[in-house]
């Protein structure tokens, strides 16, 4: 199973299976497990009738056994609590403890409500509640986990379908998990996509421990650079065990090994077009980690209206342009731009985004600038639903430079198709989406010319001022009845100047 950085909802139907009744004893034979990411986690249990009180008692002992594999603390994991049957109640704050002792005694004294299974109103109660600011949860960020794990024994007697899609639609990666005589159907319409590695069932108690093991994997954080553990301005680069700091291109690593300072270059005018993927598959969480890799790159270009100009095209089984050519021109704006594109969700028309790109999205009237180099940037996650064969090979007939950015279930070939060429230079792939800096870290579209000062403008500047000395001389009869012959070389100092008299 792979947690992501967001919310999930896990649905764990209980039946059969004897309480063990020294819960705390149980826990301490489950060892800490490595730093986990940080997280708000809210675990939503169901103490309605059904649940028998030893099975409640099972229920609190699985919480705790995923507690224990948990780094608790303000800035990690937050843990809080809510019960419910035909009400819910909030019997631990996210706010509440700070601590893994204090949160196990707490969960400890949890009783049962049981009347109702009101499911959705706990999940509707959770979303308004109990991952509030108010109850301690932190702002939305793609670097805090938003979790809540909730315990169901049967059919909810309400709906959930779609206060279990308005979850989703807000970020929400939904878990669902029954046991025994559980309603599946309704796990299907509260589970993420795909189903396989969002639904789970097993038939009795006796083997839930296999699903303790399977979350505490799933929280642990295997590497610094992921916990966020680090002191790297710009890029975290894991190292067995270890780190090392590198920095976005354009910028240079400084002496102490973490900071980055600015070259000190500039980039020919270009039109840049980011043609960005926004299907179904994609999912919410991971679109906001496309956004922040598209901002990683425009920070590495140097944007003006006379230098280069970005555009947004966002794609799914429509095409919609976010922000045309020219539209921002400086880095700040432009980001924000970026932050507020919306998710579009549905197909993958990859061809017909094409279409628009090659048609529309350079054109004139889109803010294309005449004798500019054209740069477009296509991001996809799967497999294109239309032909793409005829017009990604127009495209870069047309003289247009195109990169192809891949993730996950992207193909290979079909990026190698929109490709320019050589295809190694402008084709990336990675299986996961929190690997996309590498990728920003490489795509470099701000080419940073290093101008030879002794060439074109620097030289006919230099020239000048030196034909201006000796026409003062001159006049001074410094010079005067002697042919001068200029001699202009590159050296150390770049220029050196010698008059030859005759």
């Amino acid at each position: 199973m792979m947690l992501t950085p967001s919310l999930f909802l896990l649905l764990l139907g209980l039946n059969g299976a004897q309480a063990n009744t020294d819960i705390r004893k149980t826990v301490t034979k489950v060892p800490a497990l490595c730093k986990t990411r940080p997280t708000d986690l809210v675990f939503i249990i169901d103490s309605s009738r059904s649940v028998s009180p030893s099975q409640f008692e099972q229920v609190k002992v699985f919480l705790l056994k995923v507690i224990e594999g948990l780094d608790v603390g303000p800035n990690a994991t937050r843990v809080g609590v809510v019960n419910y049957a035909s009400h819910a109640k909030n019997e631990v704050s996210l706010k509440t403890h700070s601590t893994k002792a204090g949160l196990i005694k707490a969960v400890t004294k949890i009783e049962p409500l049981s009347t109702g299974t009101m499911t959705g109103l706990a999940i509707q109660f959770a979303l308004n509640k109990a991952f509030s600011e108010g109850e301690g949860a932190r702002v939305k960020s793609p670097d805090i986990s938003k979790v809540a794990i909730v315990v169901t024994d049967g059919r909810p007697q309400d709906y959930v379908k779609d206060v279990a899609k308005r979850a989703r639609d807000a970020g929400i990666e939904i878990f669902a998990i029954g046991v025994g005589r559980v309603d599946m159907h309704a796990l299907r319409h509260m589970a993420s996509d795909p189903l396989d590695d969002h639904l789970d069932y097993v038939k009795n108690y006796s083997i839930i421990e296999k699903l303790t093991k399977k979350f505490q994997k799933a929280f642990c954080v295997s590497d610094l650079c992921a916990s966020g553990d680090h002191d790297c301005e710009q890029v975290c680069i894991t190292s067995k065990g270890s780190y090392k700091c590198a920095c976005h291109s354009g910028f240079t690593l400084m002496d102490d090994g973490r900071s980055c300072s600015v070259q000190a270059c500039s980039s020919s005018a270009q039109d840049v077009v980011f043609l960005i993927d926004g299907s179904k598959s994609i999912r919410p969480e991971n679109f906001e980690l496309v956004k922040k890799w598209i901002n990683l790159i425009i920070e590495n270009m140097e944007i003006s209206e006379n230098k280069i100009n970005v555009g947004l095209v966002q794609y799914s089984s429509t095409v919609r342009q976010e922000f045309p050519l020219g539209r921002y021109n400086n880095k700040k704006d432009l980001k924000e731009a970026v932050k507020k594109m919306d998710y579009m969700e549905k197909g993958t028309m990859t061809g017909q985004a094409l279409r628009y790109l090659v048609g529309t999205g350079f054109s004139v009237g889109q803010g294309g600038r005449p004798g500019v180099t054209k740069v477009g940037i296509v991001f996809t996650d799967g497999r294109s639903q239309d032909y793409i064969s005829d017009i990604a090979k127009e495209a870069k007939e047309n003289g247009n430079k195109m990169y192809a950015v891949g993730v996950g279930s992207a193909v290979p070939s079909e990026l190698k198709e929109i490709a320019s060429e050589p295809i190694a230079e402008h084709y990336f792939y990675t299986a996961d989406f929190k690997a996309m800096n590498q990728i920003a870290k490489k795509l470099q579209i701000s080419i940073c010319q290093e101008e030879d000062p002794c060439e074109c403008d620097s030289l006919v500047k230099f020239q000048k001022k030196v034909e201006e000395a000796l026409q003062v001389l001159t006049k001074k009869y410094i010079l005067s009845k002697h042919e001068m012959v200029f001699e202009y070389s590159a050296g150390m100092e770049c220029f050196s100047v010698v008059v030859m008299f005759t």
